[in-house]
């Protein structure tokens, strides 16, 4: 919306600044730090008053001298100001007469993920339903959703022949997949959407863990989609050319902006959780920015720390399953370096340069093509 004050730069020549979406990113960045961090405070006191708080998930899960029941006491559904700061941020920050509507379909999709996580956090705050939405029901909502982003990635003029190729990572030129084949990326790149929503839920275990991480992810697939937006930077990175994706690096921003704000109050001790409501709608946005740029196979390395937490889980179910024993101690990973005495700060700080160092090697992979 501030991007109409360009048209007035004949009278006043800064205003020229609200045309470059470097400057909107960033100030999309800074609007949804402080709106996040401004009104978290007096937003943790609200869920407080209303006894805004889940049912102890961990409950006969964890070993009773792992858990701190202070955590208990704690409100939830902090998700719907970080989520909101960032929506509301890309709305000030993007242009609205960008006719591919890049914008509009990753925050369309957010939203839609932030709505799965609400549904989830009701259940377990006002019916202490300890599991919220069935398994399965959460799963095909977020498909659907994952679907509909998809559908609308195809219908853009601009991505339709983009999102026909399956990029890999270090390789220059896409697959084209003729015939039928095409169905296999769009089958993959939806698992790959529903799947970094799980996987930054999973992640959102300790205080400050997920919003740390995924500034680093959000910051990375910001730069990704600038330079993608960039016709002499992508030629030279050998990166495709996609016309309006530079106003996904506005949303990007406004993501990374709002997980500094709310990390103001989520670091430990935290005064509020995000709940679902912002674990699966920072995993669906991050998903999402992987697809639309082209580099969803990356983000197994720019969400490194999602993909341990997730794959942690997995090898322990199913190595119990199949054999009786557990791998780790506790799952996700977090949980079981908790049991080998690491204290929370230092699992938190520790992924955090983990999450850092990942980001930066993804990065690097820009010129290694």
């Amino acid at each position: 919306m501030l991007s109409f004050l360009s048209e007035f730069s004949s009278h006043f020549g800064p205003l020229r600044l609200f045309d470059y979406v470097t400057f909107r990113a960033g100030g999309a960045g800074a609007t949804a730090f402080l709106l996040v961090s401004c009104f978290g405070g007096s937003f943790a006191a609200m869920l407080r008053n209303f006894n805004i708080r889940a049912a102890d998930r961990y409950k006969d899960l964890l070993p009773d001298d792992v858990l701190d029941k202070r955590k208990n006491s704690t409100p939830c559904m902090g998700g719907i100001l970080l989520i909101g700061g960032v929506l509301l941020a890309t709305l000030l920050w993007s242009k609205w007469n960008a006719t591919n509507g890049i914008c509009w379909i990753l925050m369309g999709g957010t939203a839609g993920f932030a709505l799965i996580g609400f549904l989830d956090d009701f259940l377990k705050v006002f019916k202490q339903k300890r599991d919220g939405l069935p398994g399965k029901l959460k799963l095909l909502g977020q498909f659907l959703v994952a679907g509909i982003v998809l559908w609308l990635f195809w219908r853009t003029p601009d991505l339709k022949t983009i999102m026909q190729g399956f990029y890999i990572p270090f390789v220059k030129q896409p697959v084209i997949l003729g015939s039928w084949w095409w169905l296999l990326p769009v089958f993959s790149v939806t698992i790959i959407i529903v799947g970094a929503a799980n996987a930054v839920n999973f992640t959102d275990g300790k205080d400050g863990l997920a919003s740390g991480c995924t500034i680093f992810c959000s910051l990375s697939y910001a730069v990704f989609t600038y330079l993608m937006g960039h016709q002499i930077f992508a030629a030279y990175l050998d990166l495709p050319y996609i016309k309006g994706i530079e106003e996904a690096v506005v949303f990007a921003a406004a993501l990374g902006g709002g997980c500094v704000g709310f990390l103001w109050h989520n670091c430990h001790p935290t005064s509020m959780f995000m709940g679902d409501t912002g674990s699966l709608a920072l995993g669906g946005a991050v998903g999402m920015l992987a697809v639309l740029s082209r580099q969803e196979l990356l983000l197994a390395l720019v969400g490194g720390v999602y993909v341990m937490e997730i794959v942690s889980v997995m090898i322990q179910v199913t190595s119990f399953k199949l054999t009786g024993k557990r791998v780790f101690l506790c799952t996700p990973i977090h949980h079981h370096f908790e049991r080998k005495g690491w204290t929370e700060t230092q699992i938190v700080v520790r992924f955090w340069i983990l999450s850092g160092i990942f980001a930066l090697l993804a990065l690097a992979t820009l010129k290694l093509r």
